[in-house]
């Protein structure tokens, strides 16, 4: 062929892309006009309209064949006309989710529930709203549910349509949230072209990468600021129950582990910033909550069990009731850092009266662990902080109960505590010796602290119900209380029976009974 030939040839293969080209720009952007141009496409007052993008891909496919020619005819061409499908189709997926969203947020009726659960103002009665909110977390399900599908559809269709040499996106025979297909849509085959054929690509093994890349960045510009509305979705949720962010998160966890496929890339960091704008909303709640419970460290003086104990209760039984699937963890985390900051604020409020501290523990954690029994018992996380309030309050227990043993019998025991002291460095029969501790002292402790011991046993328990305030503990404390003096008491019997054999003390058994006796 000659020169001439091959230049006249140059010269119209040039000329048909750029006017088929023109053509082509032209015809999307008049295909979406005309759609959106249309009020009745879209969702309206009263009537929410899933998007039908049937039509609008039926008129696309017939020019598939005139792109596959376009690309033979010059590969650089695509370039600017994936650009223009994905400027003038963006458009239109933004309004379809923009209607959408809007019609979704009017049409769902909700009561607001509070986003205070921890405050100290208020009482330890306050009232926590009911209200049901599941028609929210559904109506973000609803969004998913008819949009990630879509979305994935179009990436899909636009792979194709646009001759980039990348494998399908969705396996054959599943939908884009792992479920198998359970209807037979009129789009089922949108994605099967018919037009891979022409130059076998779909022969071709392995992925292109830079094929891939350049999908991923037209996808971008495809499918970018629809996000928006789902994050309008999420915040309107919030506002109404932020407790929703529980199911939300499982939700989007859900369709998010569905999607597998490389090139369906922009719905998956779609999915994934949903996520996280999820897990920053509830987060916010999540800390605004225990700013709460910091609150309660400015009231001075405070007694009895603290409001956001048996609040906290209220709010795990809730968010336990909203969990889905993996959002689990999120809970897990969100209770870690409660408790935390529960307990932290706990002993704090405690140290500002050391004199009442054990008893305000006491009563706080025992309170803690009878509000959380049944939760703890099937939430491990739970279980394992109902395990360490269970801890801090055996031991703030034995410190009161020896505080209220000592303040009755401190002689008694104080001069027990010297005999144990000198047994590590003299024998038994040396003790009587020494000074403080001989026969005559001993007499007069034992005079001036058993000596009507019933009164005695009497002012311990009296003092033991005086300082507390959850009289439903008195019982089991005075329990521990008697239990405790009766094993100090048989310790002493035992050293006096060593050092002073010949000196006769109530009996242990004299005791026990007394104790049992009242």
């Amino acid at each position: 062929m000659s020169a001439e030939k091959k230049a006249e040839l140059e010269k119209l293969k040039s000329s048909f892309v750029r006017r088929a080209s023109e053509f082509l720009r032209t015809y999307f952007a008049s295909l979406v006009d005309f759609m959106i141009s249309d009020k009745s496409y879209f969702s309206q007052r009263g009537q929410l309209k899933r998007p039908d993008h049937a039509d609008l891909r039926y008129k696309c496919r017939t020019y598939a064949r005139l792109l596959q020619h376009l690309k033979s005819l010059d590969k650089n061409c695509l370039g600017p006309l994936r650009k223009a499908y994905c400027a003038s189709l963006n458009l239109l997926l933004r309004r379809e989710a923009r209607e959408f969203a809007n019609e979704l947020r009017a049409s769902t009726k909700a009561s607001r529930n509070p986003t205070v659960w921890l405050d100290s103002a208020g009482g330890a009665g306050q009232n926590v709203s009911n209200a049901d909110t599941s028609a929210v977390s559904d109506a973000y399900a609803k969004m998913l549910t008819i949009f990630v599908p879509l979305l994935v559809d179009e990436s899909s269709f636009f792979a194709h349509f646009m001759c980039f040499e990348v494998p399908a996106l969705n396996p054959p025979g599943s939908l884009p949230n792992g479920n198998k297909p359970t209807s037979n849509d009129d789009d089922t085959d949108d994605d099967d072209l018919g037009i891979m054929d022409i130059d076998d690509n779909s022969t071709k093994a392995g992925i292109n990468s830079a094929e891939l890349e350049a999908l991923n960045e037209c996808l971008q510009e495809l499918l970018d600021g629809i996000q928006e509305d789902f994050y309008a979705v999420v915040d309107w949720a919030y506002k109404i129950d932020p407790l929703r962010c529980i199911s939300m998160h499982g939700i989007t966890e859900r369709y998010l582990s569905g999607q597998k496929a490389d090139a369906a890339g922009f719905v998956r960091l779609l999915l994934g910033d949903l996520e996280s704008r999820i897990s920053m909303q509830f987060n916010r709640f999540v800390d605004e909550a225990c700013h709460q419970i910091e609150r309660n460290e400015r009231n001075v003086r405070q007694m009895g069990v603290l409001s956001y104990i048996p609040r906290f209760a209220t709010l795990a039984t809730r968010m336990e009731q909203y969990i889905q699937g993996q959002s689990r963890d999120l809970v897990d985390q969100a209770y870690t850092k409660f408790v935390s900051v529960m307990f932290g604020t706990l002993e704090k409020i405690a140290q500002t009266d050391p004199k009442y501290a054990d008893v305000f523990l006491l009563e706080n954690y025992a309170a803690f662990q009878n509000s959380l029994y049944d939760l703890a018992n099937v939430v491990p996380t739970l279980a394992k902080f109902y395990h360490q309030a269970s801890e801090a309050y055996e031991q703030a227990c034995t410190r009161y109960i020896t505080m209220i043993i000592y303040y009755q019998f401190e002689r008694l025991f104080q001069f027990a505590r010297r005999i144990e002291d000198l047994m590590y460095t003299i024998t038994p029969e040396e003790i009587p010796f020494q000074l403080g501790l001989s026969k005559t002292d001993l007499r007069k402790v034992l005079k001036g602290s058993l000596s009507g011991v019933d009164k005695s046993i009497q002012q311990m328990y009296k003092r033991l119900q005086k300082n507390l305030t959850s009289e439903e503990l008195l019982p089991s404390l005075w329990d521990k209380c008697k239990k405790e003096f009766l094993d100090k008491y048989e310790s002493f019997a035992q050293l006096v029976a060593k050092v002073y054999p010949a000196e006769n003390i109530p009996a242990v058994s004299e005791m026990r009974d007394l104790l049992a006796s009242m």
